[in-house]
């Protein structure tokens, strides 16, 4: 069994780490700290795991009794916490927050990019969620070198993409019947979008011209992107499935894709069209699973030598 820690579970990614891990037959959760949650039991806060979890949270961290160690925390907070503790060598460390993103002392946890790197590390920084969505609709292009002088690409977002903190774009009356963009053309996410085509399209300078969106669900990221590409639809599709022959987790669809059918899962669904001269891609994913706890949990069951499905073979909600 492999025994893990999580720090900061109180949230949203903590909770859904918890509900995944508590039914992955390869995992023992050795303790869930939190200063703020201290000696609450999980299902408290987590209302939905009662009768499934009697863990309580601690404030004891005991880094020596544990295999992996998930840091959960706000953005910022776990180059802090590396900072302030020894974490041996032998214990995997997978980063849901945004520090390591762009460190290259950590390896980028985006298994259809860096599934062998991943593999042979002990340190991995998850991507983020739209940056997941977003990556898995542009990857096949670019080792293809077809991206061009620019792409465009809008995608809406539930509210738990927000993270558990109420604020004045997340609450019920606000964000019900409601829809809005930010940070448009300017998203923290859009560094590690670029570096992962760098990767594959060396030189890329293709400007990508991201309008993210707030929308009146919980969960779920729907991203549409079009560009201009010569290639036929036909061979557009192929090079999807070539690029994705051995990724269990990202479908092309044949079918126009809608948002219930991965929202759950650790799915990325894709479809893709052409119109005239633009190549338009549909992607679909749940924030809070592949584009969060589900993807860190494939990072570690990688990392472990497990298959990469075990423990994320999930029920969509289908309606």
């Amino acid at each position: 069994m492999i025994n893990v820690g999580i720090v900061g579970g109180g949230g949203y990614t903590g909770g859904e780490l918890l509900r995944i891990l508590l039914n992955h037959p390869k995992t023992a959760i050795s303790y869930v700290h939190s200063h703020s949650q201290a000696g609450k039991p999980v299902a408290e806060v987590h209302e939905d795991l009662e009768g499934s979890c009697s863990l309580l949270f601690t404030d004891q961290l005991d880094l020596q009794a544990i295999d992996v160690l998930f840091l959960c925390m706000g953005h910022g907070q776990s180059t802090e916490f590396m900072a302030r503790h020894v974490v041996p060598p032998s214990v995997a460390v997978i980063d849901l927050g945004n520090d390591f993103r762009l460190d290259d002392r950590f390896v980028y946890g985006l298994p259809e990019l860096n599934k062998a790197a991943i593999r042979a590390s002990k340190r991995i920084a998850n991507p983020g969620c739209f940056a997941t969505a977003i990556q898995l609709a542009l990857l096949p292009l670019a080792h293809a070198q077809l991206l061009g002088d620019e792409v465009h690409i809008q995608a809406i977002t539930g509210s738990t993409g927000a993270g558990q903190a109420p604020n004045a774009t997340t609450h019920f009356s606000w964000r019900h019947s409601n829809i809005s963009a930010y940070k448009v053309f300017n998203h923290q996410h859009l560094g590690e979008i670029r570096q992962s085509l760098n990767q594959l399209q060396s030189g890329l300078t293709t400007a990508l011209n991201f309008i993210p969106l707030r929308g009146d669900f919980t969960r779920g990221i729907f991203a549409s992107l079009y560009l201009n590409c010569a290639a036929e639809l036909d061979e557009v599709c192929q090079l999807f499935e070539q690029y994705y022959f051995d990724d269990p987790f990202t479908v092309i669809s044949p079918r126009s894709i809608n948002l219930k059918q991965v929202v759950n899962t650790n799915k990325c669904l894709l479809s893709i069209e052409k119109h005239g001269n633009k190549v338009v891609i549909f992607s679909a994913i749940d924030n809070l699973v592949k584009g969060a706890s589900g993807q860190a949990v494939q990072n570690m069951n990688l990392m472990f030598g497990l298959p990469e499905t075990t423990g994320l073979l999930l029920k969509s909600v289908a309606f």
